[in-house]
């Protein structure tokens, strides 16, 4: 069945509110000869749809909304219309009669159809999620229904797919909301990505964002917010650090527009923690273009391993070569001996967090590889020709 054009007219006055500008219900009713009379809001959702979609041609995407569509007309039995709000995602106006109590039987009657949607649409290949707006027998108030089948599916983020939400209100609390993640925190991450340590950087990444999905786990436009703020202090760093800006910034711009736009934590923190590790890479791609692939193997190790004792040994087995021949070529390519490149790296890493930490020297000494306070304290001094303590002080 095709939706006539009268029906996403009429669909569209009452979604919008706009219907009490153009005249009343009844009149409005016979102008485009229209039975029905909507009194619940559905919003059915093809699960993924955005993920799926990329790269399908016209006739998968019209496809995929056809199917949808023979669905409702298959399983409602009720008088009914809809309008389609993006691709792969419908509003469902329902001409329902409703019993008292009004909340215990229209809870009962709308799961149950709900449920039978998402199951002929599984028989058919489509996994969908479903939000349920509240009853309003006053047309003039079903975009209210509307808007609460929008609110109700606001958990979807975190939950999955092929899920069913009744919309229930919420009294948001006035209290403010906390960034929940602490300085020293973020430093963590910071401080990896200073040094160019892309598993590190990836690792802690995915951890704060678990931190904060856990307390916005009620509000999700506050989680999306803060990854976004996060991501901006990341791409601050990746341009001090060398990064090209045009080209950086214009990625952000259309990475932060598609991440508002995914609909699973999954799939969101899979593309924070590639987005991380590509803006990690554009800072170092010019450096390892001068280095053998043995070489860029041995640094990336390196950088991943420097906050524990590592050995020249280690290096050279991992890269499975002899290790005369690894240092030979190590202080060839580098210039420096493989003591010293290790000891830079985690000076780099020493120095980012005594500028933005509260951490002791001894945590930081930790942190960066070092057993000993102490022998930290005179590397650091022999490079930077100060103690940390006074570093601290100045900066």
């Amino acid at each position: 069945m095709i939706n006539s054009l009268d029906k996403i007219a009429f669909s569209h006055y009452l979604l919008t509110g706009t219907l009490v500008h153009e005249g009343n219900f009844k009149e409005m009713q016979e102008q485009f000869e229209i039975d029905m009379h909507p009194k619940v809001v559905m919003i059915v959702s093809i699960d993924r749809y955005p993920e799926l979609a990329i790269g399908k041609p016209f006739s998968w995407r019209n496809g995929m909304g056809q199917q949808l569509i023979h669905v409702l007309n298959k399983t409602i039995e009720h008088a009914f219309t809809w309008i389609w709000l993006e691709e792969g995602a419908l509003a469902l106006l329902l001409d329902l009669t409703i019993k008292q109590p009004v909340t215990s039987s229209f809870q009962i009657m709308t799961k149950h159809l709900a449920r039978r949607i998402q199951t002929s649409a599984h028989h058919r290949g489509i996994a969908v999620s479903i939000g349920i707006g509240g009853y309003y027998d006053n047309p003039y108030q079903i975009h209210l229904s509307f808007k609460e089948a929008k609110e109700s599916m606001v958990n979807r983020f975190f939950q999955g797919n092929q899920l069913i939400f009744h919309y229930e209100k919420r009294i948001r609390e006035q209290t403010k909301w906390l960034n929940p993640i602490t300085r020293e925190e973020r430093a963590d991450l910071l401080a990896c990505i200073r040094v160019k340590d892309e598993k590190g950087a990836v690792i802690r990444n995915g951890q704060l964002l678990s931190k904060m999905a856990e307390y916005y786990q009620h509000d999700v436009e506050m989680f999306k917010s803060e990854v976004t703020d996060l991501i901006m202090v990341i791409t601050r760093l990746v341009l001090e650090l060398g990064g090209h800006a045009p080209t950086i910034l214009s990625d952000n711009a259309f990475f932060i527009q598609d991440l508002y736009k995914t609909i699973r934590y999954d799939n969101f923190v899979q593309k924070v923690n590639s987005y991380v590790q590509k803006l990690i890479e554009s800072t170092d791609s010019d450096q390892m273009t001068k280095y053998s692939p043995m070489l860029n193997r041995a640094i990336q190790y390196i950088k991943e391993n420097h906050h524990r004792r590592l050995s020249l040994e280690e290096v050279a087995q991992f890269c499975s070569v002899s290790l005369y021949y690894f240092s030979h070529q190590f202080k060839k390519e580098t210039g420096r001996n493989f003591v010293e490149f290790v000891q830079r790296i985690r000076i780099k890493k020493a120095l980012y967090y005594l500028e933005n930490t509260d951490y002791t020297i001894q945590q930081i000494a930790g942190k960066i590889g070092f057993e000993d306070a102490n022998y930290f304290s005179r590397i650091f001094k022999k490079y930077v020709l100060q103690t940390p303590t006074k570093y601290r002080k100045a900066n």
